[in-house]
């Protein structure tokens, strides 16, 4: 059955008398693919995380968390030599698997100066945990404001 129009605007009905003759056109079932950047980002987790545990298993990393006052030696990447000793308190912590970054808080002659460090650089040989200050908060921005926790 199929319909039209006619001349005068009413719709019509018209009658087809061949309709179950026509063969209906059958088509092949539907085969899904998952796309390709799905399945890329799988496999850059999969190795991001045996990146992260490659290090850990290399040496030890702490718990580093905002509020924690830490000290670490790390290794100065333009003299190879060279190490140089920072102490600050964290602030931030951006975790993102194997390029986790803590920024680091700490005083340079009286003056406030933050800097982003990898959590898992090979340029850092050492890091300790001094102490846990008690926060509520995952940015601690504000101690940019008052920098008393330092000179404690």
């Amino acid at each position: 059955m199929t319909r039209g129009l006619s001349t005068v605007g009413t719709a019509e009905v018209a009658e087809d008398e061949d309709d179950s003759s026509s063969p209906a056109v059958e088509h092949p079932p539907r085969i899904k693919f998952k796309r390709p950047d799905k399945t890329a980002r799988h496999i850059m987790n999969i190795l991001n995380k045996e990146a992260v545990e490659k290090v850990r298993t290399e040496r030890e990393i702490p718990d580093v968390q905002p509020g924690c006052i830490i000290q670490m030696r790390l290794q100065v990447p333009e003299n190879k030599r060279r190490e140089s000793t920072l102490k600050g308190i964290v602030i931030a912590r951006r975790n993102a698997g194997i390029n986790t970054t803590f920024r680091l808080r700490r005083l340079v002659a009286g003056v406030g100066v933050e800097s982003v460090f990898p959590l898992y650089s090979p340029n850092i040989k050492e890091m300790k945990i001094l102490d846990r200050k008690k926060v509520r908060r995952a940015k601690l921005y504000y101690l940019r404001d008052r920098m008393n926790a330092l000179k404690k």
